[in-house]
């Protein structure tokens, strides 16, 4: 009988503190356990505060994506005000939100993702030197570039929120600010520095020429075509991966979700089905693509430090009740785990290509299912799907200096709402409840929690715990496979209380 492994793993080069425990038999993961080590105690900081205190309170969620929560906190309330957004309040936030994104992408994979390539496990990569002198944590020549780079896109937010991160320029109705016509050409001019960086560095195209990558076939035959294009960060990433034979590692459930995310102005040149830019939508087991229905959604603990209850809980009948006690040894994670229709589902830039019919990404999990290369290719190529939409709500929003930011309504008193939309990491869900003018409910549902979920009620793995199994461990003491696939999934649980013993050692159930 072969001997089992268990192995802790405190997983670095992630937002937040993240541990994966993993069970090993001959070298290949045979279970595997994810424990976010951080408790979120925000919703319950907002029980009993004014109802648009979580335009404040809930962008410091994160520090990285701030403009995501600040914009599901905003559509939750407009839903319970009944508002219809201007045109130019739709624009303005989209394009705040699409800058995060944008830079959010390039950072993970440049600075998290790519640093394992760079590993002693890769020593005889052909191209290991090369990946050294690209991506050496805090000293790659990319790594440099892309610090600066996306930061200086990042004022584009700044210009049109104040600042970034934590903005609070969102609220019921539209946006606080309108932004002169020469605050807007400044961020055009920002955009077009980071798409031509972005084109000559990370794609080594035209975005058009990407654009026009719709099969496996033609993505290989773009690899070969042009050494600008094998040579940029997409490029390299791709040949790097074949040759270390990664096509096969991270495969998940294939079930796929999306809130969908970037509603479309009623006046606008920017084309998309449904009246958003991503679309909606819940794919099981590799299927057809299902109407998305926020009342599917659902909260389980029995794996959580959380008061238990039976089954899953819909956000607006959930509570966050922490109980760290470990009694039964069950539970393992702060994290609680997400469900839709009852199935743990994988969020993300890939899911958003899966539910939105992207004839790249179909074709390339057709042919090798959905594992850590697609999903990393899936957020190295999403700005290449967002630039051009940006640069035309820009210069729509120019056109129209008089056109109104802002619809006027009364204070919010009584209601109801959620607010859904695609933060970088995948699905984020604000559901909220205003009594007599005050929050008595407010509930979060991250890109991370449905990734990086525990087990729940009928014991089924969260996506990342399930995309372990199976991967092979070179060196049982540096498991930098089991890293691969965890981060292909960006994992973020940052901003946070921690929870600790009265000896300053972590909780454990």
């Amino acid at each position: 009988m072969s001997k089992r492994i268990l192995r802790d793993i405190p997983l670095n080069r992630v937002e937040g503190d993240l541990e994966i425990r993993i069970e090993l038999e001959k070298n290949r993961i045979v279970d595997a356990w994810s424990s976010g080590t951080m408790f979120r105690g925000f919703e319950n900081l907002l029980i009993n505060r004014g109802a648009l205190d979580g335009l404040v309170i809930t962008p410091r969620v994160c520090g990285i994506c701030s403009t995501t929560h600040l914009m599901a906190a905003a559509g939750a309330l407009d839903r319970i005000a009944g508002v219809v957004l201007p045109d130019n309040a739709i624009r303005l936030r989209n394009v705040a939100l699409m800058a995060e994104h944008c830079q959010s992408d390039v950072r993970q994979s440049v600075l998290m993702f790519l640093p394992d390539f760079t590993a002693a496990l890769y020593a005889a990569h052909p191209l290991h030197a090369e990946a050294v002198k690209r991506y050496a944590p805090l000293a790659g020549e990319r790594c440099v570039d892309v610090v600066r780079q996306t930061k200086t896109f990042l004022e584009i937010i700044a210009i049109l929120g104040g600042q970034w991160p934590h903005s609070s320029f969102m609220v019921p109705g539209g946006v606080s600010y309108a932004p002169s016509v020469i605050e807007l050409n400044q961020c055009r001019h920002l955009l077009a520095r980071y798409r031509n960086w972005y084109e000559q560095s990370v794609l080594g195209c035209a975005l058009e020429r990407w654009q026009a990558v719709r099969s496996a076939a033609d993505l290989d035959a773009w690899l070969e075509e042009a050494s600008a294009q094998r040579d940029g960060d997409v490029g390299f990433f791709l040949r790097f991966a074949r040759a270390a034979g990664l096509r096969d590692r991270g495969q998940g459930y294939g079930h796929f979700l999306s809130y969908g995310s970037l509603d479309l102005p009623a006046d606008t040149a920017v084309v998309a089905g449904g009246g958003q830019l991503v679309a909606a939508g819940f794919v099981a087991d590799f299927g057809a693509v299902q109407s998305f229905d926020q009342s599917r959604v659902s909260e389980h603990v029995a794996a959580s430090w959380y008061s238990d209850y039976e089954g899953g809980k819909h956000p607006f009948e959930g509570v966050t009740d922490p109980r760290a006690t470990g009694a039964d040894g069950k539970k393992y994670s702060w994290c609680k785990a997400p469900r839709y229709a009852g199935l743990p589902a994988e969020t993300g830039p890939l899911a958003e290509r899966i539910v939105g019919g992207d004839p790249l990404f179909l074709d390339l999990v057709r042919q090798e299912g959905a594992n850590l290369v697609c999903r990393q290719l899936a957020r190295m190529t999403r700005p290449a799907t967002l630039l051009a939409a940006m640069e035309t709500w820009l210069v729509e929003m120019a056109a129209r200096p008089d056109s109104p930011y802002y619809q006027p309504l009364s204070p919010l008193v009584e209601g109801r709402g959620f607010g859904l939309i695609e933060a970088a990491r995948g699905a984020l869900g604000h559901w909220v409840e205003i009594r007599e003018g005050r929050i008595s409910r407010y509930q979060i549902i991250t890109p991370t929690a449905w990734n990086g979920s525990p087990r729940d009620g009928a014991g089924l793995r969260g996506p990342w715990e399930q995309a372990l199994i199976g991967t092979p461990i070179a060196d049982i003491d540096n498991p930098v496979e089991a890293g691969h696939v965890v981060r292909s999934f960006d994992p973020c649980l940052v901003c946070a209380v921690h929870v600790v013993g009265a000896e300053g050692t972590p909780l454990r159930g």
